[in-house]
C-alpha cells in the first residue's frame, strides 16, 4: 500500500469518512479549549458526570422521534444536561453537599434513567448507538449542528475569555471588582453541555468527554501558557480524530473507541516524554557549569 492509500484514499473515496473527519475537526476546535478550562477549574470529573447527564434527554428525544434522530436526541440531551447542571448548583447552594457530590448523585440517576428508557423501547443495537455513538453515520444536518455548536463555542470564549480566566485563577478578585462570577460560571457550564451534546452525537454518552479531557491533559503536560495549552489541546483532539479514523478504517475497528484510544496513546507518550513528564524527572538534564 502506498502513502496515499493509507492516509488519503479513505477520505477521497468515501463521503462518510469525510463527514466523520470534518466532525472530528469541529469537535477538536470546540472541545479542546473547553477541556483546558475544565481542568484549570478542577472540574474534570464533573465534565464526565455531565456527559452522562445528557443520556435521559437523548433517550426521550429518541423515543419521540421514533428513530436515531441526532437533532431530536441532541436537543433532548441539551435540556437534560442543563437541567442537571442547574439542579446540582441549586442543591450545592441550599444544602451541605458540595457541588461535586451533587453532580455525582444526579449523574448516576441520569445514567440509570437513560439506559432504562432506551432499553424499554429500543433494541440492544439502539442502546449501543446511544452509548458509544455513530460517528461514521453522521449526515449533513448533524454536521451542520456540530459546526454551529463549535462556532458558538469559539465566539463565546472570545467574548468571556478574560473574566473566565479570572474566575479560574482568582474568583475572589473578580467578586471584589464587581464581576459576575456566577453568570460566567453558568455560561461556561452551558458551553460544556453544548460541546458534550455535539460529542455525544459522534462518540456516544460514555466517551463524549474523551475529546475534552485527554487532549487537555496532554496540553498541560507540554505547556504552562494558557493560549498554548488551548492550541495543543485542539491539535491533539483533531489529530486523534484523524489517526483514529485511519486506524479504524484499515483495522476494521469501531471508530469512536479507536479515536479515544488514539488520544490515550498520545497522553501516554506525553506522560513519558513531555517537559513535565517522567523522563525529565528521572533523567534530568545536567546543569551548565561555568
Amino acid at each position: 500500500m502506498t502513502v496515499y492509500d493509507i492516509f488519503l484514499a479513505p477520505f477521497a473515496d468515501y463521503g462518510f469518512m469525510r463527514r466523520a473527519l470534518i466532525a472530528c475537526v469541529c469537535l477538536g476546535l470546540g472541545s479542546g479549549p473547553i477541556g483546558v478550562f475544565l481542568m484549570l477549574r478542577r472540574m474534570s470529573l464533573m465534565g464526565d458526570a455531565m456527559s452522562h447527564a445528557v443520556l435521559p434527554g437523548a433517550a426521550i428525544g429518541y423515543l419521540i422521534a421514533g428513530s436515531l434522530s441526532l437533532t431530536a436526541m441532541g436537543l433532548g440531551g441539551l435540556i437534560a444536561g442543563l437541567s442537571v447542571a442547574l439542579l446540582s448548583g441549586l442543591v450545592s447552594r441550599t444544602t451541605v453537599l458540595q457541588e461535586d457530590a451533587s453532580f455525582a448523585s444526579f449523574y448516576l440517576t441520569s445514567l440509570a434513567l437513560g439506559v432504562l428508557i432506551v432499553s424499554l423501547r429500543g433494541s440492544n443495537i439502539d442502546l449501543l448507538h446511544v452509548l458509544f455513538g455513530t460517528i461514521l453515520a453522521i449526515d449533513a444536518p448533524a454536521l451542520y449542528q456540530i459546526g454551529a455548536i463549535t462556532t458558538v463555542t469559539l465566539l463565546a470564549l472570545a467574548i468571556i475569555y478574560r473574566p473566565l480566566v479570572m474566575e479560574c485563577f482568582d474568583p475572589g478578585f473578580l467578586r471584589a471588582v464587581g464581576g459576575r462570577g456566577p453568570l460566567y460560571h453558568f455560561l461556561f457550564l452551558l458551553l460544556v453541555v453544548l460541546n458534550l451534546v455535539a460529542s455525544f452525537q459522534a462518540l456516544g454518552t460514555l466517551m463524549a468527554v474523551g475529546l475534552m479531557m485527554l487532549p487537555a491533559a496532554v496540553a498541560q503536560l507540554w505547556s504552562r501558557s494558557l493560549p498554548a495549552m488551548m492550541a495543543i489541546a485542539t491539535g491533539t483532539a483533531t489529530a486523534s480524530g484523524y489517526i483514529g479514523l485511519i486506524a479504524s478504517y484499515h483495522l476494521e475497528f469501531a471508530s469512536g473507541p479507536t479515536i479515544i484510544i488514539t488520544a490515550s496513546l498520545i497522553y501516554g507518550f506525553s506522560i513519558l516524554f513531555a517537559p513535565s513528564g517522567l523522563a525529565r524527572r528521572f533523567f534530568p538534564r545536567p546543569h551548565l557549569r561555568g
